[in-house]
């Protein structure tokens, strides 16, 4: 039978879709921030032969979870700009090899390229996510501005920093009541980070890398796209207001209200 175009797939339509507006809204400057998108294997059957592997790509560490896995990751050293122009050489198709030491590639990196240096992190924290939640797809990273600059002015602790951020909108207790991690300043592209990353990514879908950015995850691009999207606004509103006397803001009570009439658990602990 034959394959659909691969260039008129959803899941590379969806990562056109992500990288340019990332690109847009400031978050991925230069070949800054990555995205991971595993994929249903039947529905990427009907656009490649599974059995044809271009290339074997040692992976960093073993990821045995996830063996037999498959996903769509951009590059190392690409730029989230020029994904929707050239699909093909910025993004990758991969599958995890049996022992989950390798990525088989099936499609992309058209000329020669790699995935992500972070992929690392990206599949520890597919790992985490999986085990706390079966449905979750999608993890990107990206460098929004505001909460960068909140982490330069903020304490760095993860309660205090959550409980800022869901004073700063109404919407932001319901949109990510798990709250954030907040991760200090370490070495990017290690298994250290992936692995510290990937702890806090089970009890929430985002975690703040200090002075750099912010790893966020979730069932769909768009529910993924959407928490990096309020986690910003929120940055955004604080560093607004922040060096001005506070008038008004939502108190913890009716912080509360709002968790009820949503029915979503704020995470324990910072909420008084």
């Amino acid at each position: 039978m034959k394959k659909k175009d691969i260039f008129h797939a959803p899941f590379v339509e969806a990562m056109k879709e992500m990288t340019s507006n990332m690109y847009r809204l400031g978050w991925d400057e230069r070949n800054g921030g990555n995205i991971s998108y595993l994929l249903d294997s039947e529905e990427v059957a009907e656009y490649l032969d599974l059995s044809q592997v271009k290339r074997i790509i040692p992976i960093s560490f073993q990821a045995p979870e996830l063996a037999g896995r498959i996903f769509i990751v951009t590059g190392t050293g690409k730029y989230f700009k020029n994904v929707e122009s050239d699909p093909e050489t910025n993004l990758g198709i991969i599958r995890i090899s049996a022992d989950g030491a390798n990525a088989e590639l099936l499609w992309g990196y058209r000329d020669g390229g790699r995935f992500t240096s972070e992929l690392p992190a990206h599949l520890m924290s597919h790992i985490a996510r999986l085990s706390v939640d079966p449905e979750n797809r999608v993890v990107m990273h990206c460098h929004p501005t505001n909460l960068l600059a909140m982490t330069y002015v903020h304490s760095l602790d993860t309660n205090e920093f959550t409980h800022t951020l869901w004073q700063m909108s109404t919407e932001c207790v319901v949109v990510f009541p798990d709250g954030v991690e907040v991760l200090p300043w370490m070495l990017c592209g290690t298994n250290e980070i992936g692995e510290a990353t990937a702890e806090k990514m089970k009890s929430a879908r985002s975690v703040v890398w200090a002075m750099h950015g912010l790893y966020g995850a979730g069932k769909t691009p768009d529910e993924a796209f959407g928490l990096v999207e309020t986690v910003e606004k929120a940055a955004t509103i604080y560093m607004l207001t922040a060096h001005l006397p506070r008038v008004n803001t939502i108190t913890d009570e009716q912080l509360q209200v709002l968790a009820d009439a949503f029915k979503v658990t704020p995470k324990a602990g910072i909420l008084k």
